[in-house]
């Protein structure tokens, strides 16, 4: 995979915008992320955190494929029945 050279989020567009070292520019929609990924608001809670102070993690998380299995080793969710 390519270096990701430049990352930060975009408050105006809700996205996390990359800049590739060979000049390949990437835009993740984080709201579609949220909205196909997670499940309740404990896991939207823990990957807002992640667009806001840690973009590049989270970026790297979505390219690679792994944020339902981030989110499952992070968040606990126990119904209150």
């Amino acid at each position: 995979m390519r270096k990701i050279r430049k990352c930060e989020f975009n408050m105006d567009t809700a996205c996390v915008e990359l800049v590739l070292d060979d000049g390949t520019m990437i835009a993740i929609d984080t709201i579609a992320v949220e909205n196909e990924i997670a499940d309740n608001m404990y896991q939207r809670s823990e990957l807002d955190w992640l667009i806001y102070n840690a973009p590049l993690e989270y970026a790297e998380l979505v390219l690679n494929g792994e944020p339902e299995k981030y989110l499952k080793a992070v968040t606990e969710y126990k119904r209150l029945d």
